[in-house]
């Protein structure tokens, strides 16, 4: 029999409800595993299709122009559907609600593994994001809710936030691993049993309460903010075969301009709006947000284009690419844990989220200086270590400030809104970065292929140059954050002794 504890605020939710102490159910580390298999599934499945790529691009006969879909599909429907997500675990319930995602994560996993066609994994990416976000929220509910005592909470969100930031890493290597030595159709497979673990271990092991009645869904605000997100990640990839100047692209790109600001409209006006504006009137949260997804959109697309670069044009297998990337994560990991968690309360937000993006921006702007025969100890090594120290000197920063301060029933939008900016800034980097590059190569390859005899050297030339062209786009755009955050975050230290709540990322690479 379990006794209630204080009565405590929901973070999806302003209502006030009863947890249990965390002392008296022995079994809660178990269920600690569970939600962490189920998020760092979520997690991995960002990195772990990247290694894929290329093989499954080259299966099902997809173009350059159109193979960024398999990522943004994910991301874009992850990120746009999120808060939405929080708001189905307050109406249905917790554990109901994880336990859907699960299910629905391995069905859309299973689909994809079994694409005939681009369109089918298309869908099936899809599938995953929009089961993502229903699994996310309710995973990082159920933590809060299971363990209340402070001292266990700040060990059980070390652990969770330990395997959320491992789970790029371990995409890597799991992808290169089964892309290898199975085929690409197993990065989705693997998803299946992990699902079905966790699906039993919290039908056992997780607890919960039922959902709230009065709870309500803002259906007008999901249809306006994810038709805009959609409409602007469309437009940029349709301006690779299209042109700029195209009137669809066009079309698209200014009515997702439209339905954005019209949903920022209805926000104001909604009875339960999904992200209440005043989180983001606040400057140094919304200073957070843009840093966060403008950062993120120059990671996205850096990802893309070194696995087709490893694999592509210096010819490495899956697994070595996969290799290739653990030095970028291990020193976000350093800069995280090591420098920012060190510093963070003796000097103000911005004084490391600035260098840390002109850090990650110094290290792409090394990597525009690649060529069709680069060296990788010497030449991407350097670049990959700076700009995972940079980033990781950032994302610590940015979390702990974007939620400093929020009121009990805000911390879970805010997180969620936080989760939600590197989903959308992914999709969108990925989608322009896309677009910059294959409209670049194109236009290398048509001035330069002048002799058929040397077609090849050109084409690969062409691609790399591409390459190059994006990054120095996307080098500017971590510069753009560092601006930004040094204009807009002016928050000062935490005080010594004050802890700072920092929600988990949903992916950290």
């Amino acid at each position: 029999m379990t006794r209630p504890d204080a009565s405590r605020t929901d973070p999806w939710s302003s209502d006030q409800v009863s947890v249990t102490r965390t002392g008296e159910d022995p079994r809660r580390w178990w269920g600690l595993v569970v939600i962490a298999l189920a998020q760092l599934m979520v997690v991995l499945d960002a990195t772990i299709v990247n290694i894929a790529l290329p093989s499954a691009q080259q299966d099902l006969g997809m173009s350059d122009a159109n193979r960024q879909w398999v990522i943004t599909a994910y991301t874009l429907a992850f990120g746009g559907l999120l808060l939405l997500g929080g708001r189905i675990a307050d109406l249905v319930g917790r554990k109901r609600t994880f336990m859907i995602g699960l299910v629905g994560f391995a069905a859309a996993s299973a689909l994809g593994g079994a694409a005939n066609g681009s369109g089918m994994l298309f869908a099936a990416r899809a599938l995953q994001g929009v089961f993502a976000a229903v699994l996310a929220p309710s995973a990082l509910s159920l933590l809060t809710t299971t363990f209340t005592d402070p001292k266990e909470r700040g060990k059980a969100f070390g652990i969770y936030g330990a395997l959320a930031g491992s789970g790029s890493a371990i995409g890597f290597i799991v992808g290169g691993l089964l892309t290898e030595y199975l085929n690409w159709r197993w990065c989705l497979y693997v998803n299946v049993p992990i699902a079905v673990i966790a699906f039993f271990g919290a039908l056992v092991l997780l607890h919960d309460r039922p959902g709230h009645a009065g709870a309500r869904l803002d259906v007008p605000g999901v249809l306006l903010g994810c038709g805009g997100l959609v409409a602007i990640v469309y437009g940029f990839s349709e301006a690779q075969p299209r042109g700029w100047s195209d009137p669809l692209v066009l079309t698209l790109l200014g009515g997702g301009v439209v339905l954005l600001a019209i949903f920022v409209w209805w926000q104001s006006r909604a009875p339960m709006p999904l992200l209440p504006l005043h989180i983001v009137k606040d400057r140094n949260r919304a200073g957070c947000f843009l840093t966060m997804g403008l950062a993120v959109i120059g990671m996205f697309g850096l990802f893309l284009f070194m696995t087709y670069y490893l694999q592509v044009v210096l010819a490495y297998s899956p697994v070595r690419t996969g290799l290739a990337f653990l030095p970028m994560t291990a020193a976000i990991i350093v800069g995280s844990t090591q420098i920012s968690a060190r510093l963070m309360n003796r000097v103000a937000p911005r004084m490391l989220m600035v260098p840390g993006m002109v850090l990650a921006a110094s290290g792409m702007v090394i990597l525009t200086q690649m060529t069709v025969d680069s060296s990788y100890t010497t030449e991407i090594l350097p670049a990959l270590l700076l700009m995972g120290l940079g980033m990781g000197l950032t994302f610590m920063p940015v979390f702990s400030t974007a939620t400093a301060g929020v009121a009990p029933q805000d911390s879970g939008v805010t997180s969620a809104t936080v989760n939600t900016s590197q989903q959308v800034g992914g999709s969108i980097g990925t989608a322009l970065l896309n677009t910059i590059a294959t409209t670049s190569s194109t236009a290398y390859i048509t001035a330069h292929l002048t002799n058929p005899a040397q077609k090849a050297l050109v084409v690969k030339e062409g691609v790399v140059h591409g390459y190059t062209v994006a990054i120095w786009w996307a080098a500017g755009i971590m510069l753009l954050a560092g601006l930004i955050a040094g204009l807009m975050v002016t928050a000062k230290p935490p005080k010594q002794g004050a802890p700072t709540p920092a929600p988990v990322p949903e992916s950290v690479a």
